[in-house]
């Protein structure tokens, strides 16, 4: 916990803990998985790295770390349980949904019934080495409205139970943050949201509920960290070399063109005041409401200090913010 919190950068959660407007995203760090023979995950990993990474992550301040069941075929949760376990000062979110075969590393479907929820919650307490899980998501990004409101009664009995804390929806559809925003332990939305996706109605409606904007992609898949060139090819294992709807920041593994044009739009803007370009994307995500908590990937302890780093300079000034979006609108 910090001891003297900056309002800029902290964010106060549903169990009134204080804590760094930052968390860590853990897809990564479950290593290879597959729709048949398409790749889900990064690549390799080496576990060792990931938990000091995870480490090191906690020595800066960082509280809040989000997984899910099927990265990795179980094996993020797994790596979270070994190296945070049962810990009441940091917060762990998980994820439901997805069904995989940690074996094969095979995805193996996408469920949302009563029994299936409670079955995959309890093998995520287990892989955690949680007693409780503090925030647990349900991963269906465009599961019918109609159908929903079994999926968070069920929710609603596992905290009654214990053994959950809170819940929320990751998704990227408004109607449906929305949907259950005043249901007694819905407390967040996590959803795409960065420099080149600025999601206004969803964050109209997150603004509106007081619930908490867990921004994942907030590098854009890795794009916003500078690190890519244009000739720069990803691995045959990584998710960004796929051919999937939603893949849009990367085609063929290679940098989409039109957002290589957007990001040097603004390169030199989201380095204002020294900060790294990484660092940048996270202050604008800081600046463009109060109730965003990014959470950048990450593999390595230079990863977790270059984003760590960001808290200690804030959000970006409105100016730069206006002067981003001028830039973007010119590109548009």
């Amino acid at each position: 916990m910090l001891t003297k919190p900056d309002v800029l950068t902290t964010i106060k959660l549903w169990n009134d803990y204080e804590i760094p407007r930052l968390g860590m995203g853990c897809w990564a760090i479950g290593g290879p998985f597959y729709a048949g023979d398409t790749p889900l995950g990064w690549g390799e990993v080496d576990d060792e790295v990931s938990i000091a990474a995870i480490h090191r992550a906690i020595e800066l301040g960082i509280c809040f770390f989000d997984t899910a069941s099927n990265y990795g075929a179980g094996h993020s949760e797994e790596v979270l349980g070994r190296a945070i376990g049962n810990r009441s000062d940091i917060v762990i979110a998980t994820k439901f949904g997805f069904a995989t075969d940690p074996q094969s590393k095979q995805a193996t479907g996408a469920f949302a019934d009563p029994d299936f929820i409670r079955r995959s919650a309890e093998t995520s307490l287990r892989r955690l080495k949680r007693d409780r899980l503090d925030l647990l998501q349900f991963h269906l990004n465009d599961f019918p409205l109609e159908q929903s409101n079994d999926v968070f009664e069920t929710l609603e009995k596992l905290q009654s139970e214990g053994k959950v804390d809170a819940f929320g929806w990751s998704t990227d559809y408004p109607d449906r943050a929305a949907r259950h925003a005043k249901r007694p332990g819905f407390v967040s939305v996590q959803h795409t949201m960065n420099v080149f996706e600025p999601v206004p109605d969803m964050i109209s409606v997150i603004e509106r509920y007081g619930l908490i904007s867990i921004n994942r992609g907030p590098l854009a898949m890795g794009l916003l960290s500078g690190k890519f060139r244009a000739e720069t090819k990803v691995g045959d294992k990584d998710v960004r070399g796929a051919s999937l709807d939603w893949m849009v920041y990367f085609k063929d593994g290679r940098i989409a063109p039109e957002f290589a044009a957007r990001l040097e739009a603004v390169r030199e803007l989201l380095k204002s005041d020294g900060r790294t370009l990484t660092q940048g994307a996270l202050a604008w995500l800081w600046a463009r409401s109060p109730r965003t908590l990014p959470i950048p990937g990450f593999r390595t302890v230079a990863q977790v200090e270059e984003n760590a780093g960001a808290l200690a300079k804030g959000p970006l000034s409105q100016a730069v913010m206006g002067e981003i979006d001028e830039a973007l609108m010119l590109r548009a």
